[in-house]
């Protein structure tokens, strides 16, 4: 059921930034979930305390490219995300031993 729940991680400069410095850690999560929900599941998937749980709904993008047959537009579509905090002295490891 956590794999259902928890899509991906969303890895950039601020959510690493969020990591190191406030212990926060950020995840696409399915729409219908709660943030009970979502707090069980990410202590079930990485052992750790959740803390806290914020979450918000992302609004989808329209794209225009531009390509040899004209412009093409397309969606990208709107989805949920949650801002997980630990607490202190827990960590999660995304990337393992590289």
């Amino acid at each position: 059921m956590a794999k259902r729940i928890i899509i991906k991680p969303i890895i950039s400069e601020k959510g690493e930034i969020l990591s190191e410095e406030m212990n926060k850690y950020t995840f696409q999560v399915d729409k219908k979930a709660n943030k009970q929900e979502i707090k069980e599941s990410i202590e079930d998937l990485f052992d750790v305390k959740v803390k806290k749980v914020h979450t918000l709904i992302l609004p989808g993008k329209r794209k225009i490219r531009n390509t040899r047959s004209g412009l093409q537009r397309s969606r990208i579509p709107s989805y949920k995300k949650a801002i997980v905090t630990l607490h202190s002295g827990e960590e999660i490891d995304f990337f393992g031993d590289i």
